[in-house]
């Protein structure tokens, strides 16, 4: 396995890395024979962005899941925060989702309500105290910082893909997540638009400080985000290391991904 150059994770100050997920033997198995995750193990630090790539079916989005307890695992660790998500109780988890973000492939958006609405009702169900015009205020922040503040009042039907990709960021943003999971951001988009989302997840992770696990397909994504990459293969990780490393791997299947 090839592991990261010792300056590739960001640091704190006074040069000591904080991780923030750290994933122990993690398994799931879904039905009696179809093997997902067979003892992941990693760790994210703080301020870094993580990309995961592999085959579709390999476990990049159920492990996602599981660190968030939308999936429970059948057996391992998921610390986040300090906390065994798998020993929290129903209000802890709740809590702790709130200070992670997580952009699903559509976008999500709820089709009967306006952008504004969509944020707003976000931004409401966990932040109750704001009063209207404290919630109209981080709308428009949230929405300015994707570049779609003039998208306001528009429905979901009225967006291109590229916009619904943004709009669905702007709502996780809007609780200023410390993590956000991004699950393939760029897909179905042109490699225009593709990139535009890439230089965001980019922009957002140093004005806002995230920490971030990306799974995509999209290598020019990839290439463009990662501070580390990890390959799964059949449930387990392969290769770790900077893109570049990976790109020269020996293990041809590692490298038949940046061909």
């Amino acid at each position: 396995m090839i592991k990261e150059k010792e300056n590739t994770k960001p640091e704190n100050k006074g040069g000591k890395k904080t991780v923030i997920i750290e994933i122990k033997e993690l398994y799931k198995t879904f039905g009696t024979d179809n093997h997902v995750l067979t003892g992941v193990n990693f760790t994210v630090n703080k301020g870094e962005d993580l990309v995961i790539l592999g085959r579709s079916g390999s476990g990049k989005s159920v492990l996602i899941k599981c660190i968030v307890g939308l999936v429970t695992p059948d057996k391992g660790e998921i610390n986040v925060f300090n906390q065994n998500v798998l020993e929290l109780k129903k209000k802890e988890l709740n809590e702790m989702r709130v200070r992670i973000g997580f952009l699903f492939q559509s976008g999500a958006l709820y089709d009967s309500m306006t952008v504004r609405e969509n944020l707003s009702f976000t931004l409401k169900k966990h932040k109750r105290e704001l009063k209207r015009e404290e919630v109209e205020k981080e709308v428009i922040e949230a929405l300015e910082s994707v570049g779609l503040g003039d998208a306001i009042d528009k429905m979901p039907s009225e967006l291109s893909g590229g916009m619904r990709k943004r709009i669905g960021l702007a709502r996780t943003l809007i609780l200023k997540p410390e993590i956000i999971l991004y699950d393939e951001p760029t897909t179905g988009l042109d490699t225009i638009t593709s990139k535009e989302i890439s230089e965001l997840i980019l922009d957002i992770k140093h004005k806002r400080k995230t920490t971030s696990i990306i799974i995509t397909h999209d290598m020019a994504c990839a290439k463009l985000t990662a501070d580390r990459v990890i390959v799964l293969k059949e449930g387990k990780i392969q290769a770790e290391g900077t893109y570049e490393e990976l790109e020269k791997s020996e293990d041809e299947w590692v490298r038949s991904f940046f061909l």
